[in-house]
């Protein structure tokens, strides 16, 4: 299934796309994809619905983020080996784990806002991971069964607050706007292999990311069942999985958005966003 809300900031409601393309209204229907209600069974429960009994939403305008809200916006950092070297860091041996504040989520046609201040607001599309059960010491082999779907993800970074600011990383990625999200999110059963999926960015139609998820360090079962070893995943928690190379951060010279600059992001299956990079008012 393709789920997606649709609707001004605010005011989304959740819809379903039919076989045909097109956007049908799943009001009513079930709860806001959110927390409980992006689950398991409560994906289940969509699927026994009659999608042609639903009504089509003609023109349903914006597109907001996949998820309405998240108990956790988690992230993997240094997490594709050649985005690894563009950084001049190490591989890690375990991976590196740091959250986005939730405010950051939006949608994913919605404008990025470089922060008050920013010099380096850099861009990174991220394969996105939504927990569908609670999962605590989970195996690898089993990793993948919590996992209810998968998104685009644009982990937005102001690369100055994140690294030459001190403290945790947090403060470079958590910007309002800094976590475009979906169009859709894709339950796991569509999507099959996690490893296999082509992903690109590109900005002012230069292609400037360009890799598969097959050069992640650390995959999606390893990412799940190691994260499930220190903490609790709670259906709805978001995981931004890494990016690979291609980030302003890692060209020679560097290179960061400005105001009217346009990102494209997209992943096999998943659908592609659209960002306009605006200043700050």
């Amino acid at each position: 299934m393709k789920l997606l809300r649709f609707g001004p900031v605010g005011q989304e409601k959740p819809g379903i796309m039919d076989a045909d393309g097109n956007v049908r209204d799943l009001s009513g229907k079930c709860p806001d994809f959110a927390g409980a209600g992006v689950s398991l069974e409560a994906l289940d429960a969509i699927r026994a619905i009659d999608v042609t009994s639903l009504p089509v939403v003609a023109e349903p305008g914006r597109i907001g983020s996949c998820v309405a809200s998240v108990p956790n916006f988690f992230c993997i950092g240094l997490n594709y080996a050649k985005h690894a070297a563009e950084t001049g860091a190490e591989p890690p041996k375990e991976p590196i784990i740091f959250n986005k504040a939730t405010s950051a989520l939006s949608g994913p046609f919605d404008d990025v806002v470089i922060p008050k201040g920013s010099v380096k607001s850099d861009w990174e599309v991220e394969l996105g991971v939504v927990i569908g059960r609670e999962a605590s010491y989970v195996s690898e082999e089993d990793a993948l069964s919590y996992v209810a779907g998968y998104c685009v993800i644009n982990d937005m970074s102001e690369r100055e607050f994140q690294i030459e600011k001190g403290g945790q990383w947090i403060k470079g990625k958590s910007a309002p706007t800094f976590g475009p999200t979906g169009p859709y999110l894709v339950t796991a059963d569509e999507v099959g292999d996690p490893q296999t999926l082509a992903l690109s960015l590109d900005l002012n139609g230069e292609t400037v990311q360009d890799s598969n998820t097959d050069d992640m360090i650390f995959s999606v079962k390893e990412i799940v069942s190691y994260m499930s070893q220190f903490m609790k995943l709670q259906p709805g928690d978001i995981i931004a999985t890494g990016t690979p190379s291609g980030v302003g951060m890692g060209m020679k010279p560097q290179r960061f958005l400005k105001a009217g600059d346009k990102m494209t992001v997209r992943i096999q299956g998943l659908g592609e966003q659209e960002q306009t990079a605006v200043a700050y008012e």
